[in-house]
């Protein structure tokens, strides 16, 4: 979401990137009807974006690749890297017993769940991928960018999102 004003008659606008159609050049401004041109640019790290007298909205390119997580090296486990794909994937710790696990992570972190988080990854209406972690009702919860997720709570993955799964740390990067 990003905030501007209209350049011709200054009302205040939110606009979710998500919800504009790919290609797109301009829109009309719900007040005056006049059109408000956007760019893409590409997304700086960390940046905010607020714009207030721009003559141009400033819009994120959208993410048409799923992303990956990297499993941080420790004393417990080695670095790994898992890609994603479209769907759902369920993260653990690698057992010789059944599970439903898709991405199994190698390591004697036994706080780990078998089944401890699972991330659904979807494409958006745009033709971008989401991605939306939550917490597997695991033994030991999960950590997501130091808070912990609530039961049933869903967040939504942006770059460089930390999880903590056990005493294992994920990062996720798209």
């Amino acid at each position: 979401m990003i905030s501007l004003k209209c350049p011709h008659c200054h009302v205040g606008l939110k606009v979710d990137e998500g919800k504009l159609p790919p290609g797109i050049t301009s829109f009309k401004c719900p007040k005056c009807k006049s059109p408000i041109p956007v760019s893409i640019l590409p997304e700086k790290e960390g940046e905010d974006r607020d714009l207030h007298a721009s003559d141009t909205g400033l819009l994120h390119p959208i993410k048409k690749t799923t992303g990956r997580l990297t499993v941080l090296p420790d004393a417990n486990t080695q670095e790994q890297v898992f890609p994603l794909t479209e769907g759902i994937s369920i993260i653990g710790r690698k057992s010789s017993r059944p599970s439903r696990t898709t991405i199994n992570i190698q390591t004697t972190d036994r706080s780990m769940s078998r089944e401890h988080i699972r991330i659904e990854v979807k494409k958006d209406a745009r033709g971008g991928y989401k991605h939306y972690l939550s917490d597997n009702n695991s033994k030991n919860h999960t950590l997501y960018n130091s808070n912990f997720l609530g039961d049933e709570e869903v967040v939504i993955l942006n770059s460089n999102d930390e999880i903590i799964i056990g005493r294992t740390v994920l990062r996720f990067n798209e």
